[in-house]
């Protein structure tokens, strides 16, 4: 019998004409790795919460969704909540205790399980997800990549038949990604578990699914193996082949012999039967010549008196008309520090500097009048009005900007097209991707000179990175400096001009992304995994092909 299955399955919103889903039909196994990928907006984080009834969006839905061969709207509570588990895209969203064994125990304790048995099941699950050595530590303490191996580990705790998970690495750096995606594998493999999961970073994931499920406006185009899934999306030049795992989009435009290949070792058997050999010089990074608009001096900075330091004598310096990627694991201190440049927070060592003037003594109207403006990880937080109209509006009328800016900038750009059906939306019910560009809309709108983003590629599919790639490049053109912290490593190998590596409180490499990342082993990119030992500086996918082609 399927797990899930659904018939003519539809959907819109409450007060939308606009339908999210349209007679979507799938059929789903028992052991069935699926992965549900698609531009944003799709529909997938929508059909996900249907799956997961009690969490379902308000609105009209026809068809049929059956679980385990029932309507999912006739099964009773308790069974949706132990049969089905849901991981959500943000760590903390899910949390609702404040130490690690009490957030296993809360669903299990929930349920009215013994208590017998509810040590027992977190004691094996603690075990399995190897997190004995922070079992009794505040969840405060805990990296991201910790927060969201425990929300995996509180849901397996109650023995789900499905798990379900909504982009749950967007916020992970790429090495967490690697060891929650190899959990889940075991998890598939060992166990037998259904898994069904969204994902826009589908380098890693893509190989280990069963079948891949392609949405487009509400529509299945594609239920196949990830292999064939690959070969249609790339004879079909759709969209979605921006975001393949780069040793098939090598073999798509080498137009290469033999199978697609999915991942680094299979595009290193590939470039071996090429048999290229190494070109390219070694490109040294060197230091722009203009004083820096941000200049960061030996900043110590802790969150406690008496808790020791997350920043310790970190220097940096950003130029005008440059992107700089700051890179390094959870916890390293990234968005502290922008934090600090935008004076949420102050040092208690060292001195920062804007245009050459100490921030700290520079007052707030100041620092916006030096047209200083940060996305911060949670787009939601720009939000303060109930539609997405209603906010824009009100950021006009407070900045003084002409209203007629918000539809010349949306429509100068292809970024902002899809943001224009979402005027009458509350931003909470906007999907990642789609509040990621109305934020950065809102900053946009702003006309500044310095742009903070923390994450700004989070729920973005490649294609939209692409859009948003033209804005920053247009930007840079215009003198705008933009200082970027990110997880997105193939993303800044692509379209920064220098990044930077913060680790241990302190920036420790500087380099363009060529030198940054080709002299990196695990922290780098698939391109130069693929393409070590046989081509010089092969960082992207387009550096590969293009030395191959030569």
């Amino acid at each position: 019998m399927p797990v899930f299955q659904a018939k003519n399955l539809s959907f819109c919103y409450h007060n939308s004409t606009h339908s999210v889903l349209q007679d979507v039909n799938f059929t789903i196994q028992p052991g069935e790795f699926i992965l549900l990928c698609g531009q944003s907006g799709c529909g997938k984080t929508t059909l996900l919460r249907h799956l997961k009834h009690l969490i379902a969006p308000v609105g009209k839905m026809t068809g049929e969704l059956l679980f385990e061969g029932e309507p999912i709207q006739t099964i009773k509570e308790r069974r949706l909540v132990s049969d089905i588990g849901f991981v959500f895209q943000v760590p903390d969203d899910q949390i609702v205790c404040d130490r690690v064994f009490a957030e296993m125990a809360f669903g299990l304790e929930n349920l009215g399980i013994p208590s017998d048995e509810i040590r027992r099941r977190v004691a094996e699950m603690a075990s399995f997800f190897g997190i004995e050595h922070y079992f009794s530590q505040t969840i405060e303490t805990l990296s991201g990549g910790q927060k969201q191996i425990l929300n995996l580990a509180s849901v397996m705790a109650m023995q789900p038949k499905v798990l379900i998970l909504d982009e749950p690495t967007s916020q992970l750096d790429p090495i967490s990604s690697s060891e929650f995606f190899a959990v889940l594998s075991r998890l598939n493999q060992e166990l037998g578990l259904t898994i069904i999961i969204t994902e826009h970073k589908l380098e890693e994931i893509y190989p280990l699914v069963d079948r891949v499920f392609l949405m487009e406006e509400g529509k299945f185009l594609v239920q196949d193996t990830p292999k064939a899934a690959a070969s249609w999306i790339g004879k079909h030049q759709h969209n979605m082949r921006y975001a393949l795992p780069t040793a098939s989009r090598i073999y798509q435009q080498l137009d290469c012999p033999g199978e697609i290949p999915l991942t680094v070792k299979e595009g290193r058997e590939m470039l071996g039967q090429l048999e290229v050999i190494k070109t390219t010089p070694l490109e040294k990074c060197t230091q722009p010549k203009q004083k820096p608009v941000l200049k960061v001096k030996e900043v110590c900075f802790r969150y406690e008196k008496n808790g020791s330091d997350v920043l310790h004598n970190l220097s940096l310096e950003v130029f005008p008309g440059e992107l700089l990627s700051i890179l390094g694991g959870n916890g390293a201190g990234k968005t502290t520090l922008l934090h600090l440049l935008c004076k949420m927070y102050r040092p208690y060592q060292g001195k920062i500097k804007l245009n050459g003037k100490d921030l700290a003594k520079l007052p707030q109207k100041e620092i916006c009048q030096n047209h200083l403006a940060y996305l911060p990880q949670n787009p939601l937080m720009v939000f303060v009005k109930d539609t997405v109209k209603q906010d824009l509006l009100f950021l006009a009328e407070t900045q003084k900007i002409d209203p007629k800016q918000i539809e010349q900038t949306i429509q100068a750009y292809s970024f902002f097209q899809d943001i224009l059906p979402l005027m009458e939306r509350n931003p909470m019910d906007l999907s990642g991707g789609e509040l990621q560009r109305a934020a950065f809309l809102k900053i946009l709108l702003l006309k500044p000179q310095v742009i903070l983003l923390d994450e700004p590629t989070k729920g973005l599919d490649a294609f939209s990175k692409h859009d948003l790639s033209f804005i920053l490049k247009e930007l840079k053109e215009h003198g705008i400096t933009i200082l970027m912290v990110t997880h997105d490593i193939e993303f800044s190998a692509e379209y920064s001009d220098r990044c930077a590596l913060l680790f241990n409180g302190e920036i420790v490499s500087t380099g363009t992304p060529k030198e940054f990342f080709s002299s990196n082993h695990f922290y780098t990119t698939a391109a130069s995994k693929i393409s070590k030992g046989r081509l010089e500086q092969a960082v992207t996918c387009q550096d590969v092909v293009e030395q191959c082609k030569k």
